[in-house]
């Protein structure tokens, strides 16, 4: 089955995703744009079906505990080591292409609908180049913090930055004393 893929990560000026695990502003909690990635990966576009989110095995454990699975949403971890899902995870593929596989695959092609990629920076490579439709859902943190992690930066001749996109605000937001605005890219049909 065709599907978009769906990408959403939140990235300083120099690209940074992560420092040693966690997000590179933590502590700092950025609630608000915590509740835009929980709406987007959460709210699927078919009534009766589920969201998927797709992650490494680095991701799903920087998840808190307590937090894992993400609720409401078919959690799907990548890893070529484990040999069963992590507790809590719902599915476990060896790699993006055997995740995407899965979807089409009883019970999960009756119950999956959007497709949404989470990390880590391996993953979104992929996903990014995938030969599929694809959008990125970026926030761009006006702010720069430590990180030793990063997202490719984005082929403009791949991806066209969309004007605006239903349910993401325009705007700048600031919390905290960070700012921040919201991005949608659209891969460029060749």
């Amino acid at each position: 089955m065709s599907r978009t893929i769906n990408c959403i990560v939140a990235v300083c000026p120099n690209m940074g995703i992560g420092n040693k695990g966690n997000l590179p502003w933590h502590p700092t909690r950025l609630s608000k744009e915590f509740k835009y990635f929980q709406k987007m990966t959460m709210t699927p576009t078919v009534e009766g079906r589920q969201n998927v989110v797709i992650m490494g095995r680095k991701t799903w454990f920087s998840i808190p505990e307590m937090n894992r699975p993400l609720k409401n949403r078919i959690n799907i971890v990548l890893s070529r080591e484990l040999k069963e899902p992590p507790t809590g995870a719902h599915y476990l593929a060896s790699d993006f292409s055997a995740a995407l596989r899965l979807l089409d695959t009883a019970p999960l092609s009756g119950l999956a609908d959007q497709v949404w990629v989470i990390g880590g920076s391996s993953l979104y490579k992929e996903a990014m180049e995938a030969p599929a439709q694809r959008r990125l859902f970026v926030t761009r943190v006006q702010q720069q913090f430590d990180c030793d992690t990063f997202l490719h930066n984005i082929n403009f001749d791949k991806y066209k930055l969309l004007p605006e996109f239903p349910g993401v605000p325009a705007d700048l937001q600031e919390e905290k004393g960070i700012q921040y605005n919201f991005e949608v890219y659209e891969s460029i049909k060749n």
